[in-house]
């Protein structure tokens, strides 16, 4: 009797799921799957998002950090263009920027001068740094295009005078013919950018100032 009844446990303690089970058992797991897929790319799409923003920071503050170099150590050295005409240290309006800068790196030792003529332009939505390898220009003097920024819909320009009044181009269009040009004493740069607004920086150049008359002159 006994060994009747130890045989129909065996044979119940060995009978297999039943469809239902594996059904709910399946239920669950897809679930959990899914759950944990959404859970995964919401932290994937998270830390892309940041890679983007980490990238597109450090972009912006090169951006501003190479720009300020430039116009901070503008020098008032004008230059003649490809055509032989004079150009003046700086020029800046609606086309961009364009200027005579001191500080120019040379860690080779190189028989060449510290000044260089540099620009900035915006073109197809990309600001791009423009340098000459000399500051007079021959008539095949090509610029080298550095892109700086992308995803950028304007670039405006503002210019402080030594009588504090703001100008939208350089050299100031009241300026009468023959009178001396000096540089502006501050540049006002404003980047409009399309992921992140307006950017608006100051840069005030060092060499500004006009030289002090002499006395007895």
């Amino acid at each position: 009797m006994m060994s009747g009844q130890h045989a129909r446990v065996c044979r119940a303690g060995r009978r297999g799921f039943t469809l239902i089970e594996l059904l709910v058992a399946l239920l669950i797991f897809a679930l959990l799957a899914v759950m944990s897929y959404g859970g995964l790319r919401s932290v994937l799409n998270a830390q892309q998002s940041f890679e983007q923003h980490n990238d597109r920071l450090a972009e912006l503050q090169m951006l501003f950090l190479i720009m300020g170099r430039d116009i901070e150590q503008t020098i008032d050295r004008s230059i003649r263009d490809i055509y032989g005409d004079s150009q003046a240290a700086l020029l800046g309006g609606d086309a961009g920027l364009e200027l005579t800068r001191g500080g120019r790196g040379n860690p080779a030792g190189m028989a060449r001068s510290q000044l260089q003529r540099v620009g900035w332009v915006l073109e197809d939505g990309q600001l791009q740094r423009l340098s000459w390898a000399v500051l007079d220009q021959a008539p095949d003097s090509v610029a080298i295009r550095q892109k700086m920024a992308g995803q950028v819909q304007r670039l405006n320009l503002r210019f402080l005078d030594q009588q504090g009044q703001w100008h939208l181009q350089w050299p100031e269009s009241s300026r009468e013919e023959g009178e001396p040009t000096f540089l502006p004493r501050v540049v006002e740069v404003t980047v409009e950018l399309e992921d992140w607004g307006a950017v608006t920086r100051l840069y005030r150049i060092v060499s500004s100032r006009p030289s002090p008359a002499k006395p007895g002159l």
